[in-house]
């Protein structure tokens, strides 16, 4: 039996427009809130940043939990009043900060240690990365994302059709936009930062993503050659039904292992883990839904135009 996908098209490409629309405006908030459309790390903005655990936290004697507050009146007196400070876990501090010397980093830390409490230095983490560093990342991830997304339409474009590889291409701005959106929200509520990791995620989506789609596509274009009394969206609905179990069985066993380091993960990996797992979920639901119900939807627009001319 068929899988009518085509039949609900105007409730898949609804339910993407809100998601696409959301993620827009969380970016523009965070434009308006941060000065970027995500909160970006020390990767991209270069500057000072240390972590830092009090020796309390280990033994499980902290009379109080770290407060943003406290730290930031003192990062006030030291000059460094425009620096970001979180709170990880009550007792962990991360302060990013302009580029500190290292006489500099010597004298916060002794005064965080006097007026807040004493921190454990053997898990201290203090990172420094130049702002020309941090914008030549940033430009080389960004070109990196450009031209798979030209290597991608020339190639489908190649195999298939120039309509099938214009579908394809909308489907996966949808699903790196969703991805975007998605940490632009955290990046506001949580203050998750993206590093250079989020574009290799990015990367791996539209890869995964494009995959999935060509896999339906090139069962599309099969079904035109040996179902041709078929209409449009009956070939596509067949297609889809023909590849469904194959997407879903690879989406989930693709996921397992994400969700595996999201849940057990270090903090570093566990984000990583994240955008991936919204990002090859958003990439499934377009292959099956967005992609393939566009081109159904062109095709049979195109034919009744070749029908109307004739």
């Amino acid at each position: 039996m068929a899988f009518n996908v085509t039949k609900q098209r105007n409730f898949w490409w609804t339910v993407s427009a809100l998601l696409t629309i959301g993620s827009i405006l969380a970016m523009v908030i965070s434009w308006f809130t941060i000065q970027a459309p995500l909160r970006p790390s020390l990767d991209f903005v270069g500057g000072t940043r240390i972590q830092i655990e009090l020796a309390c936290a280990k033994k499980n004697t902290c009379e109080k939990p770290l407060t943003t507050a406290e730290v930031q009146v003192i990062l006030d007196e030291e000059g460094l009043g425009n620096s970001s400070v979180q709170v990880l876990d009550k007792y962990t501090l991360s302060v990013r900060t302009k580029t500190l010397a290292e006489e500099q980093r010597t004298k916060l830390l002794d005064t965080l240690n006097e007026k807040i409490g004493t921190f454990d230095p053997e898990t201290s983490q203090i990172d420094t990365v130049g702002p020309t560093i941090g914008q030549e990342l940033f430009r080389s991830g960004f070109l990196a994302l450009l031209v798979s997304f030209f290597g991608i339409a020339a190639y489908l474009s190649f195999r298939f059709q120039r309509d099938y590889a214009f579908f394809a291409i909308v489907a996966l701005f949808h699903d790196v936009l969703i991805t975007v959106g998605v940490f632009a929200v955290l990046g506001l509520i949580a203050g998750v930062e993206v590093d250079s990791l989020f574009l290799v995620s990015l990367l791996t989506i539209v890869g995964f993503s494009v995959n999935d789609t060509v896999v339906i596509y090139d069962r599309v274009r099969e079904n035109f050659v040996n179902t041709p009394e078929l209409s449009v969206d009956e070939i596509v609905d067949n297609a889809v039904s023909q590849t469904l179990t194959r997407s879903i069985n690879t989406t989930l066993t693709t996921l397992l292992p994400l969700v595996a380091i999201f849940l057990f993960g270090g903090t570093t990996l566990k984000y990583f883990a994240l955008a991936l797992i919204i990002g090859f979920v958003a990439g499934a639901y377009s292959s099956i839904f967005i992609a393939s119900t566009l081109l159904a939807w062109w095709r049979g627009r195109s034919n009744r135009s070749k029908a109307v001319q004739a």
